[in-house]
């Protein structure tokens, strides 16, 4: 059952990083780590169970890199319209003055 989650994962490899969940992504990255753990702890040692859940906190932990990367790109962004806005802004006032002057005259 587990190899169904990680398929599932992987199969979100091709979605855009907007459309993910970062706390399922999380979520999985998190149970892929303690269970790993666990399954060196318990005896007998579980290599087969370690790796799918090895293999679910990669699944998880690529994700939400992939979600931080897209969520550090819009913060650049925000930065970015909002300068060209500031700028528009003089250029429409600068605008909006030389109009009032030849209206004037």
């Amino acid at each position: 059952m587990k190899w169904g989650m990680v398929l599932a994962g992987a199969s979100d490899f091709s979605r855009p990083a907007e459309s993910l969940s970062l706390t399922q992504n999380l979520a999985l990255m998190c149970t892929g780590a303690i269970w790993t753990r666990w399954c060196f702890v318990i005896r007998p040692k579980n290599i087969a169970l370690a790796a799918v859940n090895a293999l679910v906190f990669v699944v998880g932990a690529t994700q939400v890199g992939r979600i931080y990367a897209y969520n550090q790109s819009l913060k650049g962004t925000e930065g970015q319209v909002e300068a060209e806005g500031k700028m528009l802004e003089k250029d429409l006032k600068a605008t909006a003055e030389k109009a009032e002057k030849v209206v004037k005259s």
